[in-house]
């Protein structure tokens, strides 16, 4: 069975400064991504399609060239602000991209069966893959996400998005709520939903990191979200149509069933600037005990 990872990279980075996506955080130019497009290609995964920003195909073609030529399918495809379907046109006033769901969208063209989703700035573990690749090839019908403990998922240079997951006794997802500016606070955990209710963690809640297993016709699903979506918001310059969203959305209608997989707390990732120091010094780690080698192409030999 062939397995699609589809990358999202199209984010504006604003709160990094530059475009972290590409950012060396290891030896010869290897940025984040990389390191997961070597995890999901040892576990299992042989097409990876990109959703980068419009104008940078280029830049981001001659980047995984430089890694992996040769040895893997790599796509890419630009997530566009005018990328909507008839009679929709782009507010003047949007500037912002429309969000994680919508980036999938722009991959699906390119998906032709069972994918997983993951995020450029995040780094998530070899478990993490392998985990997916069991549920897609033995649970073909259901979804999957793969779960963190919130409190391994933090950052200490600012507040930070994630999804916060209810499951039931077998582990499905009851409930996710979007919260933003999640952080350390005393001795809790807080945040705002979207909504603007203020939250108080535990952190031991699974957390989603943007890392999920579907089922192909979940693009379908999908497309009638976004339909749905720019009825109501396709006016308003800021909002999103965002994936944690949607999902959720089909998950409390009964029309989606979604795992929650524990993998542990191999997370991390690069929300701002200062997270890079600490990036490199976990990729070095990895690299010195033979996790990965020094240039990524030998891992694929």
């Amino acid at each position: 069975m062939s397995l699609t990872l589809v990358i999202l990279a199209a984010g504006r980075a604003s709160r990094y400064g530059r475009l972290k996506q590409l950012d060396p955080v290891g030896p010869h130019g290897a940025c984040l991504m990389d390191y997961g497009i070597l995890d999901a290609a040892r576990g299992g995964f042989d097409r990876f399609v990109l959703v980068v920003p419009p104008g940078l195909e280029g830049t981001f073609a001659e980047h995984a060239e430089a890694q992996f030529e040769g040895l893997l399918d790599v796509s890419f495809v630009s997530q566009r602000l005018d990328d909507l379907p008839t009679p929709h046109r782009l507010p003047p006033d949007r500037a912002k991209p429309w969000g994680t769901a919508h980036a999938v969208l722009a991959a699906g063209p390119l998906v032709a069966g069972p994918f997983a989703v993951a995020n450029a700035d995040d780094y998530y573990g070899p478990e993490a893959y392998a985990a997916l690749t069991r549920h897609l090839t033995t649970r073909q019908r259901e979804a999957a996400l793969v779960g963190y403990p919130l409190s391994a998922t933090l950052s200490d240079h600012g507040g930070v998005s994630r999804g916060i997951c209810e499951t039931d006794a077998a582990g499905y997802l009851t409930a996710i709520v979007e919260a933003k500016e999640v952080r350390r606070a005393e001795a809790s955990i807080t945040g705002v939903t979207v909504d603007g209710v203020p939250l108080h963690l535990r952190g031991t809640e699974p957390a989603s990191m943007n890392l999920w297993g579907f089922p192909h016709p979940v693009l379908a699903a999908l497309e009638r979200q976004w339909l749905a979506f720019l009825a109501e918001h396709g006016t308003d310059p800021t909002a999103e149509f965002l994936l944690t969203s949607a999902v959720g959305e089909q998950v409390r209608g009964g029309k989606l069933r979604l795992r929650v997989l524990p993998v542990g707390a191999g997370w991390f990732g690069m929300t701002f600037a200062d997270d890079a120091p600490v990036v490199r010094r976990h990729i070095a780690e990895r690299i010195a005990t033979g996790e990965y080698p020094g240039h990524l192409r030998e891992g694929l030999r």
